[in-house]
């Protein structure tokens, strides 16, 4: 009799414990992405640090689609063998915390206070950093801008070099921040949205509810704006849109926002001038039009000219920067139906194929000081964020994500 009650409590226990397991302990799974489990503690901790970062729709929600992703990166991270040093963790804890004016001892008490672990935010700043590697060491060489792109941002941004200009279709997201607070939350917020966000009417629905300009409305549709009335940190990320892309979040002193282009139109651009032109010229001393054709099958850029040359003798080469003045009048004649990377062959002879190309042309910028180097960064990094949302979206196609 006692054997049989004792048999059945612990078949009652059992029960109990083996259906809370299942249904909802807090190392229970909450989702298994490739036989990764995301637990019920992690969505919970993470929900609450992502409302505490100032999210004001379902935070459930956003922390389990945040830790899905996580798991997809850090999968493709020890796949490819991407690490992180533990100062490299430690520097971007820091870098985070500095965001809202805090070292990370006072950002990990304040979110403390409200039960979040600072394992919960090491992980979360960890993801970020790892995936961040992994997107570079892929695509960093295919992100990089040439000299010519970035004085083609230059000129289409300067006051100089447009008259009525192109003019731009946006949609505007306005985030507070006013506050080193308001600034964290707003900063994170804004990632958040430039990831996810994948249509003008998703865009739209996130005006509505986070935008803190009048804008907000109309679902943040702005009417057709004047490039060159943009500030230059704007276009800057404009120009490296296309329609339906959303840019990086552009800081400004009391906001910060994220554009959407719709739409992009001509209204009676003035090209801006041209104070000098590079191009290259290859030499085939007997050479016909056949000749000359095959190198153009080899060449993209005028540095690919550098690998048909090689082992030739130095003058079959000739590559030159000049002032417009400067350049001799048959080849200016040449050069002036001639885009960067096109060729020519009008300048040969009988006796020699000569294949022209034109290398690029520097326009009058002005006066302005300009940060070659911020415009560059500001290129890559767009590029970059579009290489990551693509191959977050092929990670995501091919992975097997179910309920436990």
């Amino acid at each position: 009799m006692f054997r049989r009650m004792v048999t059945a409590l612990l078949l009652v226990f059992l029960g109990a414990t083996m259906a809370a397991a299942q249904s909802g302990g807090p190392f229970a799974p909450r989702v298994i992405v490739n036989d990764e489990a995301v637990t019920n503690y992690e969505v919970q901790q993470r929900a609450r640090f992502v409302e505490l970062l100032g999210a004001t729709s379902d935070p459930r929600e956003l922390a389990l689609e945040g830790l899905i992703e996580d798991r997809l990166r850090d999968s493709e991270a020890k796949r490819l063998g991407i690490t992180l040093s533990d100062e490299e963790v430690a520097k971007g804890m820091e870098e985070f915390a500095a965001r809202g004016n805090m070292s990370v001892d006072e950002f990990t008490a304040a979110i403390g206070q409200a039960g979040v672990a600072p394992e919960t935010f090491r992980d979360f700043v960890r993801s970020g950093l790892l995936w961040r590697k992994v997107v570079r060491g892929r695509f960093g060489p295919r992100a990089q801008v040439t000299e010519a792109e970035i004085d083609r941002a230059l000129a289409s941004t300067s006051g100089t070099s447009v008259a009525t200009g192109a003019q731009v279709l946006l949609s505007e997201i306005v985030l507070r921040a006013d506050t080193p607070e308001y600034r964290a939350e707003s900063s994170e917020l804004a990632e958040r949205l430039q990831r996810t966000i994948r249509s003008e009417s998703a865009f739209a629905a996130a005006a509505r509810q986070y935008s803190a300009a009048q804008s907000r409305a109309q679902g943040g549709r702005m009417g057709w704006t004047p490039l060159s009335k943009l500030p230059p940190q704007v276009a800057t990320q404009v120009l490296t849109l296309g329609p339906g892309e959303i840019s990086d979040p552009v800081e400004l002193p009391n906001a910060i926002v994220l554009f959407q282009l719709r739409a992009i139109r001509e209204a009676g651009t003035t090209a801006p001038k041209t104070v000098s032109v590079e191009y290259a010229r290859f030499f085939i001393p007997g050479g016909t039009m056949a000749d000359a054709l095959r190198v153009r099958g080899r060449v993209d850029t005028c540095d690919d000219l550098y690998a048909v040359a090689k082992g030739l003798p130095e003058d079959r080469l000739q590559r030159e920067v000049k002032p417009v003045a400067d350049v001799p009048k048959a080849i200016s004649s040449e050069l002036s139906n001639l885009d960067e990377g096109e060729i020519s062959y009008g300048l040969s002879t009988p006796d020699m194929a000569v294949v022209l190309m034109m290398c690029g042309r520097t326009p009058d910028l002005g006066d302005a000081e300009i940060d070659r180097d911020a415009v560059r960064r500001q290129l890559v990094n767009q590029r970059l964020s579009g290489y990551a949302t693509s191959y977050l979206a092929e990670l995501r196609a091919d992975a097997i994500i179910r309920q436990p």
